[in-house]
């Protein structure tokens, strides 16, 4: 398979947004109900600008189709989109705190295919070059398989609400660079 990586712009974010609901649809289904993808689609699956914007986000293209996208941050918030109220702007200091991994989606018909694999690895070493020391994320449920495959380590797992009586569970995740 061959397929490009460039960081996103501004003018990606509407089918950076295609490409979330996609994903989440399609690869989703295993672990999580058809009302807990929708309640996440609506409340925190979702474009994050400020990636964008700090120029840390990245698209995987397939002749001209967006096939993939993930982050890193050196900001506080660790996961959600635009629309998450839970969010935090605020710069990390990357020699106490650990960067964020963000917001990876791939398309259901390009998944397993190393996309995911190659965006986490610009990311990683980004945040290296930025003089991270370690990477931390919130891992989906589906994508708990490909985080451990690439030497992050699980927490507690946690529940987060994604609508009245529906949640997501979702795992806490930490990396430490080299």
């Amino acid at each position: 398979m061959s397929f490009t990586l460039r960081k996103a712009t501004l003018d990606d974010r509407p089918a950076i947004e295609q490409l979330i609901k996609l994903s989440a649809r399609g690869l989703s289904r295993g672990e999580y109900s058809d009302e807990q993808i929708e309640g996440a689609i609506r409340t925190v699956f979702g474009v994050d600008t400020d990636l964008i914007e700090d120029g840390t986000y990245f698209v995987a293209e397939d002749h001209g189709e967006l096939i993939g996208c993930g982050g890193w941050s050196k900001r506080r918030t660790l996961f959600g989109g635009d629309q998450y109220a839970a969010r935090d702007a605020g710069k990390l200091d990357p020699t106490s705190e650990p960067a964020k991994i963000r917001a990876f989606f791939v398309h259901p018909g390009h998944a397993r295919q190393g996309v995911a694999r190659a965006i986490l690895a610009a990311c990683e070493s980004e945040a290296t070059a930025a003089g991270f020391q370690a990477l931390e994320l919130m891992a989906t449920l589906p994508g708990i398989k490909f985080y451990e495959a690439s030497g992050y380590q699980g927490k507690e797992p946690v529940a987060l609400s994604v609508g009245e009586g529906i949640a997501i569970g979702l795992l806490p995740m930490r990396k430490q660079l080299s």
